[in-house]
């Protein structure tokens, strides 16, 4: 049986101040990729321009598809509710609960 991959939900704060949210199995490497470090542009093109690019919010996931359906439904919170989960005012669980509801 093939050996499950760790997923990990991210959030990158931008000189802006927004918030960028995205899912990799390495978050270091996505990081570098975002800034593109090495001139080969695979980071996003929301980021492109929005440097110094910061590290803010980190959450391992079970996998693939828990991955995309979390950053889904954290891409839909407000800003202010973004800025609570990055604050750790604000659970991941919360979030999940809050979306069941709805």
């Amino acid at each position: 049986m093939p050996e499950e991959v760790a997923w990990t939900l991210y959030m990158i704060r931008c000189n802006d101040g927004s918030l960028y949210t995205g899912i990799t199995t390495d978050v270091a490497r996505r990081l570098q990729e975002h800034r593109d470090s090495d001139g080969l542009g695979k980071g996003a093109k929301f980021l492109r321009g929005k440097s110094p690019l910061t590290l803010v919010y980190t959450a391992a996931v079970a996998n693939r598809s828990e991955a995309s359906r979390l950053e889904y439904t954290v891409k839909q919170l407000t800003k202010a509710e973004k800025e609570a989960l990055v604050n750790r005012q604000l659970t991941l669980q919360e979030v999940q609960t809050r979306n069941l509801a709805s």
